[in-house]
């Protein structure tokens, strides 16, 4: 049976320490590895359950997107347990057309962050960005920070409602660090959320009580590598009062679905 890690980050080699240690200064947290390669990913599930990876990045300007578009598809040809999502940037001027050279590319989706963007997820830009990719291919939204509004679960929630055909992963249970909070919003929303940089804030108790509020049929495993080492997140998520079909949801059949496969 495969398991799919549906939100994790890698960087090419020469960065990939940097950029592992300036996602741990934005969180002000311990990173799990403190190189985020693909090499990195891949060893650190190395005979471990976990068998695909969804694979992205962030472009913090829009000089960023084509180059992390092709470093992420470079590394899906050369590891096929890999799922590439593309980036965009709220300033980036062909939108349109850089969401077509990444289908080229074969990449499966989009992925922003909206607080390291700096940029509100209900932006005119990025309602640009949705309408261009609404019923072509799915987007992981980083959801929620107490620290600041960007990400806000409200703003999603007039996304959804906006677009009723964008398939999103409202990521880190709909809203980090605010996650009861999130689940006032989207609780009756039609996205998935995944359970990365979670389960350790939420424990057991709470993670299967949100698990079953949102629904298993719209949550997905995730570890968000670097930040956590996936085979323990893995770990936590298979201790769980969880039944056989219930937790083939969670690990692969809602991701497969998600992707439109």
């Amino acid at each position: 049976m495969p398991v799919i890690d549906a939100h994790s980050h890698i960087y090419p080699d020469k960065i990939a320490r940097k950029a592992s240690a300036a996602v741990g200064d934005f969180y002000t947290a311990r990173m799990a590895a403190p190189v985020a390669s693909a090499s990195a990913l891949l060893e650190a599930c190395a005979g471990s359950p976990i068998t695909h990876h969804l694979v992205h990045s962030v472009a913090t300007t829009p000089a960023q997107v084509e180059t992390i578009n092709d470093f992420i598809a470079e590394q899906c040809r050369a590891h096929d347990n890999f799922i590439g999502f593309a980036t965009m940037h709220q300033d980036y001027e062909d939108m349109e057309g850089e969401i077509e050279r990444a289908i080229e590319l074969g990449l499966r989706g989009v992925k922003i962050h909206p607080d390291t963007q700096k940029v509100n997820m209900d932006d005119p830009r990025l309602m640009c960005l949705y309408e261009i990719i609404e019923g072509r291919l799915p987007i992981v939204i980083h959801t929620g920070d107490y620290r600041y509004d960007y990400s806000h679960p409200a703003k999603l929630k007039k996304i959804l409602r906006t677009f009723p055909n964008l398939v999103v992963d409202a990521a880190h249970f709909g809203g980090w660090s605010i996650f009861d909070y999130a689940l006032e919003y989207l609780e009756d929303e039609r996205c998935y959320v995944d359970t990365s940089s979670a389960l350790e804030f939420l424990g057991p108790r709470r993670t299967v009580e949100l698990v079953r509020a949102y629904g298993v049929e719209r949550v997905m495993f995730g570890s968000d590598f670097p930040m956590w080492n996936p085979v323990n997140e893995y770990n936590m998520l298979a201790a769980m009062p969880f039944t056989e079909e219930e937790f083939a949801l969670l690990t692969w059949k809602n991701a497969m679905r998600f992707i439109g496969e």
